[in-house]
């Protein structure tokens, strides 16, 4: 029997069993359930279910598959139940033989240094926010997307989620003891939760529906070649009976306008017909409270420093990247500004676009801080006085 089928069908007699069901399991593939009165209602079915989940039915069994409505059924059926989770995993005492060669080869600090200053065993809680989005032009995709960051400094764990995941739905993660609050991070502010998805989702899905745009944006380039050498023939052919003068040149001349506006408008509904819709919905919410290795940094910028607390993982082995403080940011390298020493990727210390100077994301979200000051002196000399503060 495939893994999937057998998850599919243990999760499907999990709902049901919850939902007040006498579920037995059968062969190939298969369960049988005796549903409630109210149970038989919210699925539309019958009294009796008999259901086969893999490619050979039992005797008089209907098929569910993923690509089936069930799995709508069962969402309406858990409603807001299994919608946030939280799993707690055991500390496997794995420790971190050379922190600071790990550190060498992983930060990439190209403004600043740091110093290692030591190594501790912690706790830390990750959080992974489940996305369902559907995509929606000439055709239609849908997919699940993965945010998840470490709520001590806020480092992405994109890159070893499914793995803390897996370990999560152990045995051995559903009885692992959690640790008291106060060694572990606070909650985020929502204001903070919000910000931090806002910067990461659109990156996600982008690469996500990478093949499905190429695609999209192929069809699109062929359906405009199409259209235009329809339109550019029928006026190339007026054009030539134009120049042998054999046709009523007025009425030419209005074939060809007329074919320039049904060009365009061909070009518009092509438009329309390929325009991307995106939406996108939370789906699930997994807290894991995990064992980690905590070092501890020196950061050193000119004649600023900051102390600064990086994770090493034990049950996946793996070292978090350094925080970003703008947002979300797939680059491991980091500058670190003068202002307030933040740590933020290379586009969050870009250039401004208007006057060419580098200026921090962090301290300065809304508005570069020397165009901000030319706009108010140029007030200032147009008007004689300053504007009040």
């Amino acid at each position: 029997m495939a893994e999937s089928t057998i998850h599919f069908r243990d999760f499907a007699a999990e709902v049901l069993e919850q939902a007040g069901a006498l579920v037995e399991r059968i062969e190939p593939e298969g369960l049988e359930a005796l549903l409630p009165a109210e149970l038989n209602s919210q699925l539309r079915t019958g009294e009796l279910l008999r259901a086969g989940f893999g490619a050979d039915l039992p005797p008089e069994a209907q098929r569910i598959s993923l690509e089936s409505d069930w799995l709508e059924r069962f969402g309406h059926l858990l409603h807001q139940r299994g919608r946030r989770m939280r799993v707690a995993l055991a500390d496997p005492f794995v420790s971190l033989s050379n922190p600071e060669k790990l550190l060498e080869h992983s930060l990439a600090l190209p403004n600043a240094v740091y110093r290692f200053n030591g190594i501790t065993g912690a706790w830390t809680r990750y959080l992974v926010l489940l996305f369902r989005y559907t995509a929606l032009s000439d055709e239609k995709r849908e997919g699940i997307v993965k945010v998840g960051v470490n709520l001590n400094q806020g480092s992405a764990i994109d890159g070893f989620a499914d793995e803390l995941m897996m370990q999560a739905m152990t045995p051995e993660a559903m009885s692992a003891v959690t640790p008291a609050a106060k060694d572990l991070p606070a909650d985020w502010p929502t204001a903070r939760v919000k910000s931090y998805v806002n910067r990461a989702l659109p990156s996600l899905i982008h690469d996500h529906l990478h093949l499905f745009l190429q695609g999209m944006q192929r069809r699109l380039d062929r359906d405009l070649v199409r259209i235009f050498d329809y339109y550019e023939s029928l006026r190339q052919e007026s054009l030539s009976k134009l120049k042998k003068q054999k046709v009523d040149s007025a009425r030419e001349t209005l074939r060809i306008e007329a074919a320039a506006r049904e060009y365009q408008a061909k070009v518009v509904d092509l438009k329309q017909k390929y325009d991307l819709s995106v939406t996108v919905e939370l789906s699930q919410v997994l807290e894991i409270v995990s064992p980690v290795q905590r070092i501890n940094l020196l950061i050193k910028r000119r004649k600023g420093e900051r102390k600064l607390a990086l994770d090493w993982n034990p049950l996946v082995r793996r070292l978090e990247p350094l925080p970003c403080e703008w947002g979300y940011t797939k680059e491991a390298a980091r500058i670190v500004c003068d202002d307030a020493l933040h740590l933020v990727s290379l586009a969050g210390h870009a250039s401004c676009p208007d006057c060419g100077k580098e200026h921090c994301r962090a301290c300065h979200p809304r508005q570069c801080p020397r165009c901000r000051q030319a706009a108010a002196l140029k007030q200032t000399d147009q008007s004689g006085q300053s504007e009040p503060k």
